[in-house]
C-alpha cells in the first residue's frame, strides 16, 4: 500500500512527531490512521523507557493564570538540554500542563510521592465500605478503592484536560518521542484565591 503525503501530514498534525516516524508508523499500520497512532504511542513508551536513565541537565518553569485571575499554577519540567527547554513545542506543552494543574488540582506528581500517613488515612475512610465482604476479596476491593481515590490526585495518572484519551504520563512519553530527550515533571504548585 502506498502512503500519501496527505496521510503523513494528517498524522504529523495530530501527533507533532517527525515526518519519518509518522511515515514508518503508517506503513507498519497499512495506512490505518488509528493503528498508526497506537504504534507511535507504543514506540514513545519504549523510547521513554530506553532514555529513563539519562541525566536531566536543564529545566524550565511554566505558568498559567486563568482569565479570572483567581486560579494559577507553576510547573517545573526537566529535560536533557537547554536546546529542548527553549523549544516552542516544549514551552507549549509546559503551559498546557500548568493549565491542567490549575484546573484539575492534583496533589502529587507521581504515585511514589504519596506518603504513608495519607495512605493510612484513606484506608481508614474506605475500610467501613469493605466490611461484610468476603475475606478473600476485602484486600482487593480496598486496593481498588485506594487506587481510584489516589489516581484523581496524582498528576501523571490524571487524564490530560486537553485530550482525555491521554494521561499526563502519556503526554510526557510523547514528548520524549517528539523531542528525543528524557522529559520529567520535577514539581508544581497551584494557587487558588481564598483557597486554603
Amino acid at each position: 500500500m502506498t502512503i500519501t503525503t496527505e496521510q503523513v501530514k494528517e498524522l504529523r498534525d495530530k501527533t507533532s512527531i517527525s515526518v519519518m516516524q509518522c511515515k514508518k508508523a503508517l506503513e507498519e499500520a497499512g495506512g490505518d490512521m488509528d493503528k498508526a497512532m497506537v504504534i507511535l504511542q507504543k514506540k514513545g513508551a519504549e523510547l521513554a523507557a530506553k532514555k529513563g536513565d539519562r541525566t536531566l541537565n536543564a529545566s524550565a518553569i511554566f505558568a498559567y493564570i486563568h482569565a479570572s485571575g483567581t486560579v494559577g499554577a507553576m510547573v517545573e519540567i526537566a529535560c536533557e538540554t537547554d536546546f529542548v527547554a527553549k523549544n516552542e513545542g516544549f514551552k507549549a506543552m509546559g503551559h498546557d500542563i500548568a493549565m491542567h494543574i490549575a484546573a484539575q488540582k492534583p496533589k502529587y506528581v507521581k504515585i511514589e510521592d504519596i506518603n504513608e500517613s495519607a495512605v493510612a488515612m484513606a484506608k481508614e475512610v474506605f475500610l467501613p465500605e469493605v466490611e461484610g465482604k468476603p475475606e478473600e476479596l476485602k484486600e482487593k476491593i480496598l486496593k481498588g478503592k485506594l487506587d481510584a481515590y489516589f489516581k484523581e490526585q496524582v498528576l501523571l495518572e490524571q487524564e490530560f484536560i486537553k485530550n482525555p484519551e491521554l494521561t499526563v504520563a502519556k503526554l510526557l512519553e510523547s514528548a520524549v518521542q517528539k523531542f528525543g530527550e528524557k522529559t520529567e515533571i520535577v514539581r508544581f504548585v497551584r494557587f487558588g484565591a481564598l483557597e486554603s
